[in-house]
């Protein structure tokens, strides 16, 4: 178990809560001057987007995060999102609130299934800051608290070995292995079977840094590349064309995490 993948899932599953609130909030939204007082607003929306981002990334609390440590246990990591959901005006009642932890954590443990190599479990972390600040991009104080965060993560992460992350991921696997929530957009795509497993592609990009699968080199024992040999494979895989950027500024290349 790695004592570094708490601040990774908190941030994630924080990321897809807010993605599923906004959308939530704007398909209510009522502008401000048709609006009875019992409506919501683009104004209200705003406003509990701040509020719980605010508080999201509190900077004692990510001091706290970021400590190597355990994970916490599911049912504690619950509370925190409960709490976290309820620091604004919002209020949801609890099948409102199973339903945004289900769909959170199961799309989550999708993208995770999903990362073509460990190491990019920290760009889809990125792809996921990159969508909080567009939530509040008209509020510099909570800019500067998100920014704070990423340099965090880059201070923290970058430096890590692949084997380390390889140690993450399995632990996040490890976490996420015995849920298997149904949800009707992934059953929809045909990514989720009815009993709810998660369907692989066995196609598309292949890791960064390595080859499409296909050719076998033999070497001598001097190192010399003496026979190839071709095979097919039943996939259809292609190389990627630039590696997504590990800086606070950049283009992430990899989609996972962005809003679906």
């Amino acid at each position: 178990m790695s004592t570094r993948t708490l601040p990774l899932l908190f941030l994630n599953l924080g990321g897809e809560m807010l993605y599923i609130l906004d959308q939530r909030l704007r398909a209510q939204s009522i502008p401000g001057e048709k609006a009875r007082k019992d409506e919501w607003t683009d104004v209200d929306r705003k406003r509990v987007m701040n509020d719980i981002i605010s508080a999201m990334f509190k900077k004692n609390f990510m001091e706290e995060l970021f400590k190597p440590q355990d994970l916490y246990s599911k049912k504690a990591l619950r509370t925190v999102y409960d709490r976290l959901a309820h620091t604004s005006i919002m209020r949801l009642n609890q099948a409102s609130m199973d339903k945004l932890y289900d769909l959170m954590t199961m799309a989550f443990k999708y993208q995770v299934l999903l990362c073509p190599r460990p190491r990019d479990i920290l760009l889809v972390t990125f792809n996921h800051l990159d969508a909080i600040k567009d939530f509040i991009s008209d509020s510099p104080g909570i800019l500067n608290q998100v920014d704070e965060t990423f340099r965090q993560l880059i201070e923290t992460y970058n430096c890590l070995s692949d084997g380390e992350f390889q140690l993450i991921r399995q632990t996040l696997l490890i976490f996420f292995q015995d849920m298997h929530i149904r949800v009707s957009i992934f059953l929809k795509d045909k990514v989720q079977n009815s009993n709810g497993r998660f369907v692989l592609p066995i196609s598309g990009p292949v890791p960064w840094g390595t080859e499409v699968p296909g050719l076998i080199r033999i070497f001598n024992h001097k190192g010399v590349e003496v026979k190839r040999a071709e095979f097919t494979t039943a996939g259809n895989y292609v190389t990627p064309q630039r590696e997504g950027s590990f800086e606070l500024y950049g283009d992430r290349v990899l989609k996972l995490g962005t809003n679906m």
